[in-house]
């Protein structure tokens, strides 16, 4: 039986997530043939996904193994990370709608090679990035469920490449999609509504 049953279900919710993304890279595999950039055909991305992979593999697992021997919790407080299990539950669910939403647009990163439809209907309205924006909520939700050093480093390499390739595939899509894109950007925050930026800096 487990012994950290918050780390366990939050466990649960991270590995559910990365599942769909395969299912999603196999979908899109058997309908166009390529991997939906799952591994990416630019030299940089390819580097910067090695890397990546690897965090992601940890923070997979490790939930999991500090569920039946759990060790260096920085703090307890259950209902805290209870309240971080429910909160990364919530970004999970949302990020199956942006998921929904985007349809065949659907990539991983940037292929050079390869130019998508523009989505910026329904999240995307609100944020050019919500599922990036939904990933690092449900990071630090992980962080927060399971409070270990081990964690912390993990969150804060996830969160460093989910900003670093947001910018870059900004610069790609102002490549592809020129003003249009351009003109998005002036109106959409990146991870959160230019709405709440301007309200937040008043």
């Amino acid at each position: 039986m487990p012994k950290d049953w918050s780390a366990l279900c939050v466990g649960l919710v991270i590995g559910a997530y990365w599942a769909r993304v395969v299912k999603l890279v196999l979908k899109a595999r058997r309908r166009t043939g390529r991997d939906a950039n799952f591994v990416p055909r630019e030299p940089v991305g390819r580097a910067l996904r090695f890397i990546w992979y690897l965090t992601v593999i940890v923070w997979v697992a490790y939930p999991f193994f500090h569920a039946w021997r759990p060790s260096g919790l920085l703090y307890t407080m259950p209902m805290v990370r209870w309240l971080a299990v429910a909160v990364a539950l919530v970004a999970f669910l949302a990020t199956l709608v942006c998921w929904k939403r985007m349809g065949k647009s659907w990539r991983m990163g940037i292929d050079p090679n390869e130019k998508t439809q523009l989505v910026v209907s329904g999240p995307y309205a609100y944020v050019r990035h919500p599922i990036y924006a939904l990933s690092s909520i449900l990071m630090i939700a992980s962080v927060v469920a399971v409070p270990t050093i081990v964690m912390i480093v993990v969150g804060c390499i996830h969160l460093f490449f989910l900003q670093w390739e947001a910018r870059r595939e900004e610069q790609h899509l102002v490549r592809v999609h020129g003003e249009s894109y351009q003109k998005y950007m002036s109106t959409v925050g990146r991870f959160v509504p230019l709405w709440w930026h301007r309200h937040s800096c008043l």
